[in-house]
């Protein structure tokens, strides 16, 4: 039976979900403000900004540059903090990083002097986990991003796209964090192996669900990740769509109901940017 895309537009303020309501929001942003000090003075990176996330939702934050999408995934991570409004994970104010949230960078930043295993650990043994049981949860994380047999190699014995993989292996390893953030962590990387990367990606989810928060630029890699997707305006950065996507994983880039929904949101990119 083919499958029919569903596409539901709505406010931030009208978006729950039943598992959200049962169970409250693993995120939950009110009243966000955030300035920085630009050549021309202070410039609004989000303004009075509003958002909940459910557990095991996918959302892919879409935006022109100087939006807020990172300013907002680093204040998730707690390494800056609001100039104003309220920031929760888990009904928690977030004051600082923390294990219950992993990060995954635009570079890959291991460890060149560990092996891919050793680098997948390592938060695991900051955390406290005895090498034994650390060194089974890396390899049972590597062989689901398909780099177990890679597990002694260095960095520099590896490709780009390989260690980017070993990033989202580390991030994921982290079975306390609740939210794993990613700030376009496949934009450098050539067109063929980005795409592999999001199917690993997409891979990992489905065998271990998180809550993902992941900041791009990129229609066509919202589209194939997301379970939802909501687009920011240009600065000051607030939300003016949010799209609940209803297409099964992993999936098809060439089928007509993913392309529908590329094509929608680019033009939505198109309005919001020419404002």
């Amino acid at each position: 039976m083919k499958h029919q895309c569903k596409l539901t537009w709505m406010s931030i303020e009208m978006h729950a979900t039943a598992s959200a309501a049962k169970e409250g929001p693993v995120i939950e942003a009110v009243g966000l403000s955030h300035a920085y000090e630009g050549p021309t003075g202070w410039k609004k990176a989000l303004d009075q900004f509003q958002l909940t996330v459910s557990k095991n939702e996918f959302l892919c934050v879409l935006g022109p540059s100087g939006c807020g999408k990172s300013s907002f995934l680093r204040m998730l991570a707690g390494l800056m903090r609001p100039l104003g409004g309220s920031l929760l994970v888990n009904g928690n104010e977030i004051k600082g990083p923390g294990l219950d949230r992993a990060i995954v960078f635009q570079e890959a930043a291991l460890f060149p002097w560990l092996t891919v295993v050793r680098n997948v650990m390592f938060g695991l043994e900051m955390a406290g986990w005895p090498k034994a049981r650390a060194e089974q949860r890396a390899m049972d994380v590597l062989k689901i991003v398909g780099l177990a047999d890679s597990a002694e190699n260095y960095p520099y014995q590896l490709s780009g796209g390989m260690r980017h993989r070993v990033a989202v292996a580390r991030a994921w390893s982290l079975q306390d964090a609740a939210v794993l953030l990613m700030d376009e962590p496949f934009s450098a990387i050539d067109a063929i192996n980005r795409m592999a990367l999001q199917d690993h990606l997409v891979q990992t989810w489905m065998a271990e669900p998180r809550t993902v928060v992941y900041v791009t630029h990129d229609v066509e890699e919202a589209v194939t990740l997301a379970s939802r997707v909501i687009i920011l305006t240009p600065s000051p950065g607030r939300i003016v769509a949010d799209l609940k996507i209803d297409l099964p994983w992993p999936r098809n880039r060439d089928a007509p109901e993913f392309n529908r929904l590329k094509a929608d949101l680019t033009e939505r990119m198109r309005s919001t940017s020419a404002h």
